[in-house]
C-alpha cells in the first residue's frame, strides 16, 4: 500500500475518505458508465447538493434509509449523499422481490426507500405500494436525485464508529439477516482489498455486481484510497459487456468464480486474440475458486487470477496478492492483512478485527454468532498454512456424513472441475437410508462436452486419488445450476431440495 494509501485509510468515516481524496486529485474520474465519467472532484460536489435535497426532505443523521437500485453513478451518489448526512443506510439487491424486500423495511424501519421505478420490466414501485412502504421516491436518473444548497447542511458525522449501515444476508433458506456495519468497518474490508492487490491510479478496475452488495462499498473504498476509476455494468452479461471492458481499457476485472468461468468461456470461442488487451489481472471471491480454474485462466487468458475471502459480515478477510506463488494463488484464499485476526478452532474459522460487523439487527442472532473471546464464527471450515496463507476446505453444513465419515464437497468438486466435460459442479449431501447421507455430484458442462457419466466421474476421481468413501453414488447433468443474483454463487439448498425426494 502506498503511503498515500496508507494516509487515507485512517479517515473517520467514508465522506471524510472520499473528501480527502476530492482533494489531492479532483480532477481525476473515479466513476466510468457507457460515456459518462464522474470526477473525484465531481463527486463529491454532487454528493452535497443530493445531501442538501433529501436534508429538504426530512432525512436527518440517523434516520434509516433503504435503496433498491442498479449499480449506477446516481446510485453511488446517492449512497455518498447519505453517508454526508450520517443516515442509516439499508442496500437491497435489486433483483429481491416482495418477501425480501418487505423484510427488510419492516425489520429496518426504514423510512425512506428509494427505488428505480420501473427497472427491466419490474415496476418497484408498485411492489413499495403493496409493502407499505414509507417516503418512497425514485432515484434511477440524475434528474431524480434530491437537489438542494449544501451550504444549508449540518456538518458531516465527526465518528465512524456509529452503526450505519444495514446489509441484508441471501436468505436462502429462512428470513435474511440484517448485518450492522460502521463507516469503518466498511474502510478496513476496502484496506484489505486495496493492500493485497497492489494497484495503482494508472489501472482501470470495474463493478459488475450489484453495488448494493457489500462488495460495493468494499471496491469503492479501493478506488478513494488510491484514486484510480472503475467502469460501472448496470447489467452484466458476456460477450455484451465486453464493448465496455474494451472501450475503457479495464485492467482488473473479476466479480466471483462464476465471473472467471464466464470470461474463460468467451477466450476460448476465440483462442487466437486477446479477450481485453488491456486487461492483466482478474480478481474476486464470495464462492470457491477450484485450482484448475485458476490454472486454466493463467494458461488461456493469459493475465493473474487473485481470489479472496468475505462475506456480508466481513467484506474482506483475505486475499490473494499478485506476487504470491502459483500453488498459493492456486489453492488458499491468500493472507489476512494486519488488523485481521483468524483463529481456527474445532476446524471453524473464526475472526477478529476493524473489518468484522457489529453482529445483527437480532441481539439474539449476534449472541449467536460470536465466542466468549469476541471472533465471529463464521461456518466455514479451514485451515492456515506456515506462510499464514488460509485454505478453506469447505462449510460445517456442507460436510457430507457418510456412513459416519465426513465428506468434504469442496474436496470432490475441486477435483471434478479439473474433468475437460465438466464446466461448473455442485457436490451436495441427499439423504439416504442405508448411509445417512449419499454424496450427489450436479454439473454444469461446458458447450460442446460429450455427456458425462458416473461412471467416468468416478473413474476421474479414482485416477486422482480420492478415498474411495468420497466417491458419488449419484451424477445429475443439468444445463445449469441455480445461481443467486449477486455473486452467481450455487444455491445447493435448491439442489438438495430437487433431488432429494427422488431415488436414482
Amino acid at each position: 500500500m502506498t503511503e498515500t494509501a496508507r494516509a487515507l485509510s485512517t479517515a473517520r468515516t467514508l465522506w471524510d475518505l472520499l473528501a480527502r481524496r476530492a482533494d489531492l486529485t479532483p480532477d481525476r474520474p473515479v466513476l466510468l458508465q457507457d460515456e459518462r465519467v464522474l470526477t473525484f472532484g465531481a463527486l463529491r460536489a454532487r454528493a452535497e447538493r443530493v445531501a442538501a435535497g433529501l436534508y429538504d426532505m426530512g432525512v436527518r443523521p440517523g434516520t434509516v434509509v433503504a435503496w433498491q437500485l442498479p449499480t449506477r453513478i446516481e446510485t453511488a451518489l446517492l449512497s455518498f449523499a447519505l453517508a454526508r448526512l450520517g443516515a442509516v443506510q439499508s442496500p437491497v439487491i435489486p433483483f429481491y422481490r416482495d418477501r425480501e424486500v418487505g423484510f427488510a423495511l419492516r425489520e429496518s424501519k426504514a423510512e425512506y426507500f428509494a427505488v428505480p421505478g420501473t427497472w427491466r420490466g419490474f415496476d418497484h414501485r408498485a411492489m413499495a405500494r403493496r409493502l407499505g412502504a414509507r417516503g418512497v421516491f425514485e432515484a434511477y436518473r440524475d434528474r431524480d436525485l434530491p437537489d438542494g444548497d449544501p451550504a444549508l447542511l449540518p456538518p458531516p458525522p465527526a465518528s465512524g464508529t456509529a452503526v450505519r449501515w444495514i446489509y441484508w444476508t441471501s436468505g436462502t433458506t429462512s428470513d435474511p439477516k440484517g448485518v450492522l456495519h460502521t463507516d469503518r468497518s466498511l474502510i478496513a474490508g476496502g484496506s484489505c482489498l486495496a493492500h493485497a492487490l497492489g494497484l495503482t491510479a494508472s489501472d482501470v478496475g470495474s463493478m459488475a455486481f450489484p453495488y448494493a452488495h457489500i462488495a460495493g462499498p468494499d471496491y469503492t473504498v479501493m478506488l478513494l484510497l488510491y484514486g484510480f476509476p472503475a467502469v460501472m455494468f448496470e447489467h452484466f452479461a458476456l460477450p455484451g459487456s465486453l464493448a465496455g471492458y474494451r472501450r475503457h481499457g479495464v485492467t482488473v476485472a473479476g466479480g466471483s468464480t462464476a465471473f472467471y468461468s464466464m470470461f474463460l468461456a468467451e477466450q476460448r470461442a476465440a483462442p487466437g486474440r486477446r479477450l481485453i488487451p488491456t486487461l492483466r489481472l482478474l480478481a474476486g471471491g464470495g464462492a470457491p475458486k477450484p485450482p484448475e480454474v485458476y490454472h486454466a485462466v493463467v494458461r488461456e487468458m493469459g493475465v493473474q487470477l487473485t481470489h479472496g475471502y468475505g462475506m456480508t459480515e466481513v467484506p474482506m478477510i483475505t486475499m490473494g496478492s499478485p506476487d504470491d506463488t502459483a500453488e498459493n494463488l492456486a489453492t488458499t484464499e491468500g493472507r489476512p492483512p494486519r488488523g485481521m485476526a483468524i483463529r481456527i478452532v474445532d476446524g471453524e474459522v473464526r475472526l477478529r478485527g476493524e473489518a468484522v460487523c457489529q453482529g445483527y439487527l437480532d441481539p439474539a442472532q449476534t449472541a449467536a454468532a460470536f465466542d466468549a473471546d469476541g471472533f465471529l464464527r463464521t461456518g466455514d471450515l479451514g485451515r492456515l498454512t506456515p506462510s499464514g496463507h488460509l485454505v478453506l476446505t469447505g462449510r460445517i453444513k456442507d460436510v457430507i456424513i457418510r456412513k459416519g465419515e465426513n465428506i468434504s464437497a469442496k474436496e470432490i468438486e475441486d477435483l471434478l472441475a479439473a474433468h475437460p466435460a465438466v464446466g461448473d459442479v455442485a457436490v451436495v449431501g441427499l439423504p439416504d437410508a442405508e448411509r445417512g447421507e449419499l454424496v450427489c455430484a450436479v454439473v454444469e458442462q461446458p458447450p460442446g462436452a460429450p455427456a458425462l457419466t458416473l461412471e467416468e466421474a468416478v473413474a476421474h476421481l479414482r485416477a486422482a486419488g480420492l478415498s474411495p468413501h468420497k466417491l458419488p453414488e449419484r451424477l445429475e447433468v443439468v444445463a445449469a445450476l441455480p445461481r443467486n443474483d449477486t455473486l452467481r454463487k450455487v444455491l445447493k439448498h435448491r439442489l438438495r431440495e430437487r433431488y432429494s425426494g427422488t431415488v436414482k
